[in-house]
């Protein structure tokens, strides 16, 4: 049974991996988890300078989900590469760095400086709010989409994947966008914006207000937005959104997703990619497929 999928030349030996800012880099779940049966882990967002991120409470748990507004902390490029990069190298698996920032020279900083770094591949969070155009996301304008994607593939040396925001009216003007800008992969879906209210206190549950959505609520919304990306684009996708387990990926390989990422599950399950894994496998044994490529698009 073959498992692996290439992504833009980078093969990985199964289709299952960790969904920025769930799995923090790697280290804090290898305990629970075997790093080496992962086709790949996708680090927290990394951002040119330490982040401090939003002020608590940041997280919420709703009806089939949870909200974040945890802004993005992180330890800035320096300390990552340092510290992070040396421990996930030490696995058989592939690397994934998400990068953020609040301008595209940020992203441009960030992509440069890994350009050197043996990374496997960069993943854009371009639901950051773009300082410069007050505050609105870069993923919300499909001319801001093409034209960070256009500026940091003059860095990049490791082929880059788009994450493309939910929270826009036709999410295949965003994808088209980033393909034109010379994407080489996209992954969707970030989060939904959601919002909380504690009655009982009869203040926001969040103190950022709003945050974002995601867990298994959401997973319809996500597996609707890869069906129309892959009958809209050329290029790869990585699905994710509300997986818990081997049959929520398979939903998403059947809609056209090359690979999947889990995420909010990990809260919860800290074996869920794992889990995912076998679970694929499975279904493949159950149903006789031999490779994991006759899924990919099945569901036309």
């Amino acid at each position: 049974m073959n498992t692996k999928v290439n992504l833009a030349g980078v093969e990985l030996k199964n289709p299952v991996m960790t969904a920025s800012g769930t799995f923090g880099s790697g280290e804090e779940y290898s305990e629970f988890v075997d790093l080496n049966k992962l086709g790949a882990v996708v680090t927290k967002g990394v951002a040119a300078v330490p982040w401090p991120g939003n002020p608590t409470p940041r997280i919420a748990e709703t009806y089939g989900g949870m909200l974040n507004a945890i802004g993005l902390q992180n330890p800035g490029i320096d300390v990552f590469c340092e510290r992070d990069i040396p421990f996930l190298k030490k696995f058989d698996t592939k690397i994934i760095v998400n990068v953020c920032g609040k301008t595209t020279e940020d992203y441009c900083a960030v992509v440069e400086r890994l350009s050197e770094e043996p990374v496997d591949m960069l993943e854009m969070n371009i639901s950051c709010p773009n300082v410069k155009e007050g505050g609105i996301a870069f993923g919300q304008d499909p001319k801001a989409v093409e034209a960070i994607t256009k500026e940091v593939k003059k860095y990049a040396r490791q082929p880059v994947i788009m994450k493309l925001s939910p929270n826009v009216t036709d999410i295949t003007e965003m994808a088209k966008a980033a393909e034109a800008g010379g994407a080489d992969v996209l992954s969707l879906i970030n989060t939904l914006t959601g919002m909380k209210i504690d009655i009982h206190k009869r203040a926001f549950a969040i103190a950022n207000k709003t945050g974002g959505m995601s867990g298994p609520a959401v997973k319809p919304i996500a597996v609707r937005m890869v069906y129309q990306t892959a009958n809209a684009v050329k290029i790869p996708i990585i699905g994710m959104g509300g997986i818990s387990n081997g049959e929520d990926a398979v939903e998403f390989l059947l809609a056209g997703a090359t690979a999947v990422s889990v995420g909010t599950a990990n809260f919860q399950n800290p074996r869920a990619t794992e889990e995912v894994v076998k679970g694929i496998e499975d279904y493949m044994k159950q149903y006789q497929f031999e490779d994991v490529q006759e899924l990919i698009g099945l569901v036309k």
